[in-house]
C-alpha cells in the first residue's frame, strides 16, 4: 500500500494575468466587495473584507496578450444573475452572450471583465 503523508490544507488564490494590475484593481474590488491587501511592482492583491472568507485575488501584470480562451474562469454566486450582470456591467464588464444559459437546474451570464478575462454570474 502506497503511503501518502497527510498535509495541512492548501489556501487557495487565484492569480488572473493581466496588462495593467492597477485598473483590473478597481473593476474587483468594485465587483467582489473586495479590499487591497498588497501591492509591490506588477501585483495587486485583493482579499475579502474582514469577517468574510473568500481566497485572495491577485493581478499580475504580464507584458504578453491575453489568449483567445480562458482556461480556468471565476464564477460570482449570485442570487439574482440579471441584477448582478448589469451591476457587473455598469462597472466595466461586457455581456459576452444576449441571453443567459443553463444547464443541470443552473443559470449563469458570460461577461468578461474590462480586460476581456471572462467571468460568470451564476444561480442554482
Amino acid at each position: 500500500m502506497n503511503s501518502v503523508p497527510q498535509v495541512a490544507t492548501p489556501t487557495v488564490s487565484l492569480t488572473l494575468d493581466c496588462a495593467d494590475p492597477e485598473c483590473l484593481a478597481a473593476f474587483w474590488i468594485a465587483a467582489l466587495g473586495y479590499q487591497r491587501v498588497a501591492a509591490v511592482d506588477n501585483f495587486v492583491v485583493l482579499g475579502p473584507a474582514a469577517g468574510t472568507a473568500g481566497p485572495k485575488l491577485a493581478l499580475q501584470g504580464v507584458p504578453e496578450p491575453r489568449r483567445p480562451k480562458n482556461r480556468m474562469h471565476l464564477d460570482l454566486w449570485v442570487e439574482d444573475i440579471e441584477v448582478d450582470a448589469a451591476r457587473l456591467e455598469a462597472l466595466g464588464a461586457t455581456r459576452l452572450r444576449d441571453q443567459p444559459l443553463a444547464e443541470h437546474g443552473l443559470r449563469w451570464i458570460q461577461l468578461a471583465d474590462p480586460e476581456g478575462n471572462e467571468f460568470c454570474v451564476a444561480r442554482g
